[in-house]
């Protein structure tokens, strides 16, 4: 693996700058006249650490449509999905969820706020997020969730929860699986100076169908979300299909393609 283009002291000393000052300036940065500057320079910034500490393969990404409505489905390993899924999608307007607390300190405030992305609060029923996720749809852009609900670390899949599902009932929109992988090794790879490989696929479009006469309960919600984590899995290694190893045969009841 090739080293670190970038010299690590330059972008760690770079890195701090910006999360020093940026929490500093957030509520002049947010004056309607400074939005659109700082949205470039901010993302600007992130696109080349990114790729200073990543090698990311984002070919498959052309299989997305350019045009909405469509809700975007992918597993969770760490921060790093944010960032590349925001900047590489570009110019789709993808709007990611994320749980309350990331509001809670500034720095984080400042990027979701920058980034669009819409509190959730978990382990609730959250009529106002669900309206705004319907929003989004509505206005013919992308909602990105992450069934798991939560980061794996390991890169391991996950149960998928069937709270999400509810989320994509509502919108009422094609369904997009995206898997990827190598994100997991960052943490080890910045220690040896090297770029971390990191690998993303994109599945075939599926929609949400309930026959007749089946109650839309949460055990069904939970089948459909297992059922959309296993569309994740068939897109990765067998060594990341964690709690869905050896399923990835079985036929969905609920998902039909688009």
């Amino acid at each position: 693996m090739r080293l670190l283009k970038y010299r690590p002291c330059t972008v760690l000393g770079i890195s701090i700058s910006f999360v020093v000052i940026v929490p500093l300036l957030s509520d002049w940065i947010f004056e309607e006249k400074f939005v659109k500057l700082f949205y470039r320079l901010v993302n600007g910034f992130i696109k080349i650490l990114l790729k200073a500490v990543c090698r990311i393969d984002s070919t498959e990404l052309d299989k997305v449509p350019t045009k909405g409505p469509y809700i975007l489905v992918t597993n969770h390993i760490n921060f790093l999905e944010a960032p590349f899924l925001y900047l590489f999608l570009r110019p789709r307007r993808t709007i990611a969820v994320g749980k309350t607390e990331l509001w809670d300190k500034a720095f984080t405030r400042f990027l979701m706020n920058l980034w669009e992305v819409l509190p959730i609060k978990r382990g609730a029923i959250d009529i106002q997020g669900m309206k705004n996720c319907i929003k989004v749809l509505e206005d013919g852009d992308f909602l990105c969730l992450a069934p798991e609900g939560t980061r794996s670390g390991n890169g391991k899949l996950l149960s998928g929860k069937a709270g999400v599902i509810m989320f994509a009932q509502k919108g009422d929109a094609p369904i997009i699986p995206l898997g990827h992988w190598g994100g997991e090794n960052l943490s080890s790879n910045l220690k040896k100076l090297k770029r971390t490989p990191i690998t993303i696929k994109v599945g075939e479009p599926v929609n949400i169908t309930i026959p007749e006469g089946v109650k839309s309960d949460a055990k069904v919600r939970q089948q459909i979300a297992d059922e959309v984590m296993i569309q994740i899995a068939r897109l990765m290694p067998e060594e990341y299909h964690g709690v869905y190893t050896g399923k990835t045969d079985e036929e969905p009841q609920f998902l039909t393609k688009v």
